[in-house]
């Protein structure tokens, strides 16, 4: 028997999450009760989720508050093509048993593939050397850049995206440092990456990358000061969110220290206003957040949850399901989960953690 299913995401992404043989195989176990559906339009009327038992969701869903919920009774499981769940994720959301699977780690592959390639290029100084070729027509001095050996690299946060990054820097010879105050000592061992205070990692890395996620304790832990006290000729890599770094802190350190380099592919306002800075430093890379899933990558997210489904049509567990505690210190965690918690120093703020997990921040 067919499930009753839906839709549920964004038009312009659909097609390129949902690529026709993943619409194909989905439809092999699910009945579309009704068209593609928007968050606009479940949001005006939410009664075509009557009968629906699975939905098929991606970049724009709404949020799943009691509202949009009793509007559909018979909703067992929300296959989310996509990353983090915490802008539409709600507690009425667990209370209702509801199952929810992400195609995070899938969104994870780009992400550690761009920062592996954005950091080899900037251990070559590649941005400051081909800016100078060009300006001074001529070739500068090459060998003030580190290079890729016995280099230091480090990582601020080892989620999904920090411990892919791990495992594609591996063949290299660079030594790898990072900060994550969920990481045992066991695990940083297995991990191969030696565990340091945030001050340290900005003062040794040749190439410091923010992989932490965007959570109130976590906003604006990155500020001008630690900018400022990196290694001569180091690089600033984001991938993760801009608001994680005080902006104009960081921007007045750039303007001061010339011989750093940032590579920003998250500001906090995306695009800037075209007044801003970031588009005037010249020691200051501004990419328009391509790191995560971009053209034929989305149908990765895509094809990760019809390998879900079929786990889920067949009764086997699910490989990337959410579990409530797992979600309390990662870009999942909904905005209020009610979960009695310890207090955990991130940076110069404090996260407060389940006391029961033993995860790292995702």
């Amino acid at each position: 028997m067919s499930l009753q299913g839906l839709f549920l995401i964004e038009s312009k992404s659909r097609h390129m999450v949902y690529g026709p043989p993943e619409v194909e195989a989905i439809a092999r176990h699910v009945r579309f009760v009704a068209p593609p559906q928007t968050r606009e339009a479940i949001t005006i009327d939410p009664s075509v989720l009557r009968d629906v038992e699975v939905i098929f969701g991606g970049w724009g869903m709404p949020v799943m508050d009691d509202r949009i919920l009793d509007a559909a009774p018979r909703l067992d499981a929300i296959f989310y093509a996509a990353g983090a769940v915490g802008s539409w994720m709600t507690q009425a959301t667990w209370d209702r048993g509801i199952t929810v699977t992400t195609a995070s780690e899938a969104n994870s592959v780009p992400v550690a593939e761009f920062t592996l390639a954005t950091t080899l290029f900037s251990l070559k100084h590649g941005w400051s050397l081909s800016r100078r070729t060009r300006t001074e027509r001529t070739f500068p001095d090459r060998n003030k850049a580190p290079g890729a050996f016995e280099s230091v690299v480090g990582l601020v946060s080892l989620g999904a995206i920090g411990r892919r990054v791990v495992k594609l820097l591996r063949p290299f010879d660079l030594k790898i440092i990072a900060y994550d105050p969920f990481v045992s000592p066991a695990q940083a061992n297995k991990l191969g990456v030696e565990m340091v205070t945030l001050e340290e990692l900005f003062r040794r890395g040749d190439v410091v990358s923010l992989h932490t996620p965007l959570l109130p304790e976590t906003t604006g832990m990155i500020t001008g000061r630690h900018v400022a006290m990196m290694k001569h000729g180091a690089t600033l890599i984001n991938t993760s969110r801009g608001e994680l770094i005080c902006e104009e802190e960081m921007l007045d350190a750039l303007e001061r220290r010339t011989d750093l380099q940032a590579v920003l592919d998250t500001v906090c306002a995306e695009p800037p206003p075209q007044e801003s800075r970031l588009y005037t430093l010249d020691n200051l890379l501004l990419t328009p957040h391509i790191a995560g899933s971009v053209g034929n990558e989305c149908r990765r997210m895509g094809q990760c949850m019809v390998e879900e489904l079929e786990r889920y049509v067949h009764g086997k567990p699910l490989k990337w399901a959410l579990t409530h505690e797992g979600v309390l210190n990662s870009v999942h965690r909904p905005a209020s989960n009610g979960k009695p918690v310890i207090a955990v120093e991130f940076g110069k703020k404090v996260v407060r953690k389940a006391a029961a997990a033993d995860s790292v921040l995702n």
